[in-house]
């Protein structure tokens, strides 16, 4: 049996949880990618699921679900820094969990496996992190599926056309490969889940194994009409001061609107020191306080 290094994983989540479940239900404005994404997240988490629906609803197997069946176990979110792709990935699970009434563990790949560069150790470190998710999966069996969140994925899983990529990282990216394909063979109830700024740089044979990608765009007017209306609950807001802000929030000259993370991590703190300790919070204050704080400009690294 692997043991795995505490130096290769963040802390390990453990759903369900009351905070997860927080966490994903300030999510607003993520409702359509919420909805697909259990479904796919369900499905790979527990395959038998699609067999009973089968069975239920046609009498038999499909042909349809054993292909289903087979697909790698690997979702793709792909976007802008502050779209609420990590979040997403860490707490989508709670509503399984609950749902189901079963427990589910989120793990948390640490770029620290990408090593010192010395060679063959980031190919040893993704080896040995893959051979204990496997470890910990067959342990618990089908009673807890398990969940692999590898962050800023590119960095692990750059393209290997890259004519500046070092041999090490091309190395590397054939251990990641190596490891999806054989939780895909050998650990059902595990789902990889990577999160990337630059899909483009993302290994072509990476993306080829998805079984779904996700693209999270910077919220449009509806997306954010939500997140304010939610942030700003209790706060009476009449619908032309909605119109208002929702216009402050998105494109002007610059081309880009306010992220997910502008609004709740920089707005909201801004408009609530702002008004403490002895004013209250307006619709004025809170268009005051968008326009001192702009959005962060779009990720514009070459991909």
């Amino acid at each position: 049996m692997t043991t795995i290094s505490n130096d290769l994983f963040e802390d390990d989540l453990d759903l369900p949880d009351p905070v997860a479940q927080q966490r994903y239900a300030h999510l607003v404005g993520l409702d359509h990618v919420k909805m697909r994404l259990a479904k796919e997240a369900e499905l790979i988490l527990q395959p038998q699921l699609l067999r009973e629906w089968s069975l239920r609803t046609h009498n038999t197997v499909l042909p349809a679900v054993d292909r289903l069946a087979h697909r790698p176990p690997l979702i793709i979110f792909a976007g802008d820094v502050g779209t609420g792709k990590t979040t997403l990935a860490e707490t989508f699970a709670d509503a399984i969990a609950r749902r189901h009434r079963i427990d589910v563990r989120v793990k948390r790949l640490s770029l620290r496996a990408r090593g010192t560069g010395a060679v063959g150790e980031m190919t040893r470190l993704i080896g040995t992190a893959f051979d204990g998710v496997l470890d910990e999966a067959r342990l618990a069996g089908t009673t807890r599926p398990t969940i692999l969140v590898i962050d800023e994925a590119d960095a692990l899983a750059q393209s290997r056309e890259a004519s500046q990529m070092h041999h090490e990282d091309r190395a590397g990216v054939n251990a990641l490969i190596r490891g999806i394909s054989q939780i895909a063979t050998e650990a059902p109830g595990v789902l990889v889940v990577m999160c990337t700024n630059r899909i483009g740089a993302l290994d072509p044979a990476i993306r080829r194994r998805a079984a779904a990608e996700f693209d999270f765009a910077r919220p449009d007017a509806t997306q954010r009409a939500a997140i304010l209306t939610s942030l700003f609950e209790g706060i009476p807001l009449g619908p032309s001061d909605l119109q208002e802000l929702v216009k402050l929030t998105g494109p002007d000259e610059r081309g880009y609107g306010h992220t997910y993370s502008d609004l709740v991590d920089r707005v909201l703190a801004a408009v609530c020191l702002t008004a403490y300790p002895d004013q209250p919070v307006t619709a004025n204050l809170i268009a005051e306080q968008i326009r001192r704080c702009p959005p962060t400009p779009p990720f514009t690294a070459q991909s």
